[in-house]
């Protein structure tokens, strides 16, 4: 035991889960904010997002009855073992997956190991995450492309034909906000990721599953997720970047916005829906997808060919991200116990 009773296992599976989800899924929430304001120096952007995270933080704590997870972790309990080796090499795996660009889903990633091998307490878990994402995803695929449709002809070529010409200040206040307003719902939904790894207490009562996170827990983890976001800032996102800018127009500050907004809508509806986490890269490549898909329909921005093929890629690495987390809960515990975990 280490660290005010976190073990060493989990502080490393924390660690690892904490830099590599920063890297692979949060810049695929703030990667517009970043490509629209390449201009604007790395510590004033993070400063802003720093800002959002603590203020999450800091309601999921007092206004939630100290629970920093927002009700993700309620049908995935602490291991009564403790966190083993086996659960922290996932976050690795993802680490060198988020190096070579892939966007793969740290849900799955992460917490299939968990659910796989937490007993009857979690029980179907796995099964809910694969039907709320499903949904997430084709939400996501319709919303982005019915608005895209509508718009694309006008939006989309308006934007590409002004892109040298200076962006009113208004623009800016707007992006800003969008991006304050998807942070936070992303936030909410993926902070369960990393904290899955921290020592909790959970207790039913008459109002349900109530998880209990202790407040040094608090200090700490806002103080990795800044200093993790640093590097990302400072980085400006890494390989998971390209995967935003070889998209039509996202450098553009007008077009972010109304990604962003569509984006954390989709994260809002969902978030009330049920505690079961869910995975926000199938939301966040869906939204892509109908919005590509659309645009080069429409407005002709992009050949259809090239379009079908990127959503194509990126349907691919997410389900291929898939079958690596699956494989991994399965085989880590099995090559160390001998026994197959229950789905």
């Amino acid at each position: 035991m280490m660290l005010g009773g976190l073990e060493l296992f989990a502080l490393i599976g924390f660690l690892i889960a904490a830099y590599s989800i920063v890297a692979n899924d949060a810049i695929q929430t703030l990667g517009t904010f970043l490509s629209s304001n390449s201009r604007q120096p790395w510590w004033i952007l993070w400063l802003y997002a720093c800002s959002i995270i603590v203020a999450v933080m800091l309601y999921g704590y007092f206004v939630l009855n100290s629970d920093i997870a927002f009700g993700r972790l309620n049908r995935i309990p602490y291991p009564e073992t403790g966190i083993e080796w086996w659960h922290a090499l996932p976050p690795a795996v993802l680490l060198v997956l988020t190096r070579f660009g892939i966007p793969v889903s740290t849900t799955f990633l992460v917490l299939t190991i968990f659910t796989l091998t937490g007993g009857a307490a979690t029980e179907g878990v796995l099964f809910d995450m694969l039907i709320k994402s499903g949904v997430g995803y084709i939400v996501a695929l319709f919303a982005g492309g019915l608005v895209y449709f509508a718009v694309a002809n006008s939006w989309e070529r308006w934007i590409h034909s002004t892109l040298d010409r200076p962006v009113p200040i208004f623009w800016v206040i707007l992006q800003w906000c969008s991006t304050a307003f998807l942070w936070s719902q992303w936030l909410i939904q993926d902070l369960a990721n990393i904290f899955v790894f921290l020592p909790r207490q959970t207790i039913q009562n008459g109002e349900g599953t109530q998880v209990f996170f202790d407040p040094w827990l608090l200090v700490f983890t806002t103080v990795v997720m800044l200093v993790l976001h640093a590097w990302i800032f400072a980085t400006r996102g890494g390989e998971i970047q390209k995967i935003v800018l070889s998209k039509t127009n996202t450098k553009d500050i007008r077009a972010a916005t109304l990604i962003d907004f569509i984006y954390g809508l989709i994260l809002f509806v969902f978030k009330d829906i049920s505690d079961v986490p869910m995975s926000t890269t199938w939301v966040f490549l869906g939204l892509l997808a109908g919005r590509e898909i659309a645009i080069s329909y429409m407005s002709g921005l992009r050949s259809r060919r090239e379009a079908a093929f990127d959503v194509a890629t990126d349907v691919a690495r997410a389900g291929f991200g898939l079958v690596v987390s699956v494989v991994l809960a399965v085989g880590l515990p099995w090559a160390a116990t001998g026994a197959f975990p229950k789905f």
